[in-house]
């Protein structure tokens, strides 16, 4: 279980924190020509070894692992424009999932050597970066269908960092056991978006925020639900 754990948390470091636009939109660019796409690959190596302590008895999986990302990777460039971004997204990460755990999986009997954190610590920092880097990503994806125009008065990026943060609170709140301060939050949030909608008087703003804002508190409630059930059933 901690050698997966760890293999997944050099994954989510690799591909939603240690990964900027600006290398996603090169690598779609210029495809297998783009440096930044093996650059992301020695990002990615250099997640594993450090997460698993430069233990180099993993080696030829954390190789294996690079490999296929590679190749994950470049089909996904590939099919870019010719199917869906959506399922393009949820097959490339699943096909990267697949073989994470098929190499953890072939590890099991050494997974317990020579590790620095314990699982609780691991796990907690997976779940927090699913909650906010991740969902960032998802949310992203899910709502490039509607294109809104850019708004020169707002602050850059202050969407997803209020979505962050709104999603950190929702976890502590879940693991605290408050669940009715969540309705507080979601009041307080719609209070303060409420005369920029009535100043917008445009229905399709209003809907764009809403869907967004659902996502955001359902990606929280759901990372934070399968914490819960997984922390007591698996890591205790």
């Amino acid at each position: 279980m901690m050698l997966l754990l760890k293999l997944l948390l050099a994954h989510v470091l690799g591909d939603f924190v240690l990964q900027p636009a600006k290398w996603v939109a090169h690598k779609l660019e210029r495809k297998i020509k783009s440096g930044y796409l093996y650059l992301h690959l020695l990002v990615h190596l250099l997640a594993m070894l450090t997460v698993l302590g430069f233990d180099f008895t993993f080696l030829p999986g954390i190789l294996l692992i690079a490999l296929a990302h590679y190749l994950i990777d470049l089909s996904k460039l590939y099919l870019t424009g010719r199917a869906d971004s959506k399922l393009l997204f949820v097959l490339d990460q699943l096909a990267h999932l697949l073989v994470i755990f098929f190499v953890a999986q072939y590890y099991t009997p050494l997974a317990g050597i020579s590790f620095n954190f314990g699982e609780k610590e691991v796990f907690l920092i997976l779940t927090l970066l699913c909650v906010t880097s991740v969902s960032s990503v998802i949310i992203r994806v899910l709502m490039s269908a509607w294109k809104m125009a850019d708004d020169s008065s707002s602050l850059n990026n202050a969407g997803m960092y209020i979505g962050i943060l709104e999603r950190l609170f929702v976890f502590v709140f879940i693991v605290m056991g408050q669940w009715q301060v969540i309705g507080f939050l979601i009041a307080a949030k719609s209070v303060f978006r409420f005369s920029d909608l009535t100043r917008a008087k445009d229905r399709k703003l209003t809907e764009y925020i809403l869907i967004g804002t659902l996502l955001s508190f359902a990606l929280a409630v759901g990372f934070s639900l399968i914490y819960l059930a997984l922390k007591e059933k698996v890591l205790y």
